[in-house]
């Protein structure tokens, strides 16, 4: 259980590591600048509502099975949550705090540093929270439909097996390994809000 537990948290977190942090550089990138954004959308919302288990048969024939595979699966999916609401999340910054930028001769780097990512942090914390629930269930569902490692596959072999017993037990951690999960990652974004003078519910 410990074993299948480590596999499947290495595939979500690499997955959302990789996934979360181009999602939330594009959408910097999309908010700061409007023409872009309204360049790129129609393709975005192409490519966004494509369902992961649907990408599997490609990845499969890139990746091959293994890690790369589910890693691959789980930061396509959470790259559109990320990257949408962090894009919104700079759109909607002040403009005025933009302008006070501007007015002190901070560059592009420094706005960014500065302006844009402490007024934006609270909302991409809330992303990244939120793609963290979708990346534990992709990486489980991969698991399940072709991958064996993981908790899923675990799972898969109880239900081969005729055990509801172990599956129910599975199913049972799951649950913990998630909320704890989402535990952690509320703590840290405590500590990193309360470090730049922000509150944690704001």
């Amino acid at each position: 259980l410990i074993m299948a537990t480590v596999e499947t948290l290495a595939a979500a977190l690499a997955g959302l590591a990789i996934g979360g942090g181009i999602g939330v550089l594009v959408g910097i990138i999309l908010g700061l600048w409007p023409l872009l954004n309204r360049m790129m959308v129609v393709s975005i919302e192409l490519v966004r509502p494509v369902p992961s288990v649907a990408i599997i048969p490609l990845f499969m024939l890139i990746f091959g099975l293994g890690f790369r595979l589910e890693i691959a699966v789980v930061a396509f999916s959470v790259l559109w949550t990320v990257l949408v609401l962090t894009r919104s999340a700079v759109a909607n910054i002040e403009p005025r705090l933009i302008e006070v930028a501007k007015v002190l001769g901070l560059n592009q780097a420094q706005t960014i540093w500065k302006v844009v990512l402490p007024s934006a942090l609270p909302r991409i914390f809330v992303a990244l929270r939120l793609a963290a629930t979708v990346s534990l269930i992709v990486a489980v569902t991969v698991e399940v439909a072709v991958n064996p490692l993981g908790l899923g596959y675990g799972m898969q072999l109880a239900q081969q097996a005729l055990r509801p017993e172990i599956m129910f037990a599975y199913l049972v951690w799951l649950i913990l390994v998630g909320w704890t999960f989402n535990f952690v990652l509320l703590q840290l974004e405590g500590i990193v809000l309360r470090r730049l003078n922000f509150s944690g519910g704001s």
